[in-house]
């Protein structure tokens, strides 16, 4: 045994685990950012833009390019929404922590935002699934002009409800 241990030496010891901070306040705060609402509102309009222009080519019967649309918009809104879960939602919970009115209607928001966003990325799931074409062009007219409706009263009410209480 000691040969062995002598030709392959010993076990080298096992590194310590690294010290970590303690998790505190400062850990967790995401920091306010002037341009933050700016950058979110710019992303509405370019989201709107790009909806419309998917309804405006479905029904010209322009459908080639539809289903790269749906895809591109998918991944937009999901960016614009991650943007918004974790800088956005984040900050104004722990800025309003102690409001618990403000604070109920920023969960509010949040519960109603993912239910659209499900909706949203059914939607896409679907007519890319099934390609918009001039057979099912009324239905994806008919859904695309439900979810529109939805997106606009949502982004219209989050702009002049929710994003106020950013700048308290």
């Amino acid at each position: 045994m000691g040969f062995l241990k002598r030709l392959f030496g010993t076990q080298a010891p096992e590194p310590a685990a690294p010290v970590l901070p303690e998790p505190g306040n400062a850990a967790r705060t995401i920091r306010y950012d002037e341009t933050l609402v700016d950058s979110l509102k710019h992303d509405h309009e370019e989201l709107v833009a790009m909806y419309t222009r998917m309804g405006e080519d479905a029904a010209a019967g322009r459908f080639d390019g539809l289903d790269a649309a749906l895809q591109e918009f998918k991944v937009r809104l999901e960016s614009h929404l991650l943007t918004e879960n974790v800088r956005f939602y984040v900050y104004l919970e722990q800025m309003l922590a102690d409001d618990a009115e403000n604070t109920a209607l920023i969960r509010g928001f949040r519960r109603e935002m993912n239910s659209i966003a499900r909706g949203v990325v059914d939607f896409v799931a679907r007519y890319r699934k099934e390609p918009v074409n001039a057979a099912n062009q009324a239905e994806f007219l008919a859904a695309h002009g439900e979810v529109g409706r939805l997106l606009t009263q949502r982004i219209a009410r989050e702009e002049s409800e929710l994003y106020v209480l950013y700048h308290l």
